[in-house]
């Protein structure tokens, strides 16, 4: 049954590819909306991807596979004739999964020490996963007064996606693949 279940995945997935065209939306995914403030203590992050989702992944996660979005961070202070001072460097992840039994989606936010949101409409699942929502850069303690700085973001859509390399034997696997540019904010503190 279960060998049934995995191959009529595939000729589904495979069969929406061929029918679907290209699998890249006409414009690329990109950071937007990006914003660099601040709490009694610490730098803090808000932003959204745009263009991450094409119809396959959506289809995709309907018939149970996850998606995982990977986020990379840098927090730079700047410094004239001298390198920049790294202040912040990490990832973290946004994984998405349908519960088909249950018909909810579960978003985890791997910045907020793996908070499970479930929803009950994919929208919603979507824009849990491509919103950074009051991230916790960087204590302020770490940051000079009267300085420049840069904070960077990128997104990646991960390979470890699909399961036990399943983006070897599903050719369109590529057509979603996306990494978005950095896109920076520079600040004074």
């Amino acid at each position: 049954m279960i060998k049934f279940g995995f191959k009529y995945l595939v000729l589904a997935l495979l069969v929406s590819a061929a029918l679907a065209g290209p699998g890249r939306a006409a414009e690329p995914a990109m950071i937007e909306q990006l914003v660099v403030t601040n709490s009694a203590s610490e730098v803090l992050l808000y932003g959204q991807v745009k263009n991450a989702f094409v119809p396959e992944m959506e289809e995709a996660v309907r018939n149970g596979l996850p998606v995982t979005f990977t986020f990379f961070v840098e927090l730079h202070r700047r410094r004239t004739g001298w390198p920049d001072q790294k202040i912040a460097d990490f990832s973290f992840e946004h994984l998405l999964v349908y519960d088909s039994l249950k018909e909810e989606y579960r978003v985890t936010h791997g910045e907020k020490n793996d908070r499970v949101f479930t929803v009950k409409s994919l929208d919603e699942a979507r824009r849990l996963m491509v919103r950074v929502n009051g991230l916790a850069v960087a204590p302020l303690a770490a940051l000079a007064p009267e300085q420049r700085y840069t904070l960077r973001i990128k997104a990646r859509l991960s390979e470890k996606t699909l399961p036990l390399s399943f983006h070897r034997i599903v050719p369109f696997w590529r057509l979603w693949n996306f990494e978005t540019e950095w896109h920076q904010v520079e600040f004074r503190y």
